[in-house]
């Protein structure tokens, strides 16, 4: 069984990006998108204007925050074999009812890839206040180029 990190969410976010769960190199640095070629922490930071991407994981989350976003995963915990959703199992959804209680500026949801939008969707529905962006994962094991991911991604931060 693995278990997704603590949401990184305060009473600024607007804006909630939500995986699925968090990958074999993530769960092993305790930080989100850790793996070297997954594509969020640079797709974040051109759209965010602030390259160079910064080293340190508290540095990152720093900037999504100053930005009104946040980072969760839809899954709370699960079995799977490697990195990939598609062999996710015995999952179980982390607790959104509270979450969206706890702060209630969350206007917006960008699920990075399809299947973070599907668990999503199949356990808590279009939720009325709250608007859906489904981005390309920026996952190393979606082969899309990184211009076409950010060209997509920017969509939901106009």
């Amino acid at each position: 069984m693995i278990h997704s990190f603590p949401p990184f969410v305060n009473s600024q976010t607007e804006i909630l990006i939500l995986g699925t769960m968090p990958g074999i190199a993530s769960l092993e640095k305790q930080e989100y998108y850790a793996h070297k070629r997954n594509h969020f922490w640079k797709i974040m930071y051109t759209l965010l204007d602030n390259l160079p991407i910064a080293e340190v994981f508290e540095k990152k989350i720093q900037l999504l925050q100053a930005n009104k976003i946040g980072l969760w995963d839809v899954l709370g915990n699960c079995e799977r074999k490697g990195s990939l959703d598609t062999h996710i199992k015995n999952q179980k959804e982390n607790d959104f009812e509270t979450l969206f209680k706890e702060f209630p500026g969350i206007a917006t949801i960008i699920f990075n890839g399809k299947e973070s939008h599907k668990y999503f969707l199949k356990k808590f529905g279009q939720i009325k206040s709250i608007t859906y962006y489904v981005m390309p994962s920026t996952s190393p094991a979606n082969t899309m180029s990184f211009e076409n991911k950010l060209k997509i991604w920017s969509a939901g931060f106009q």
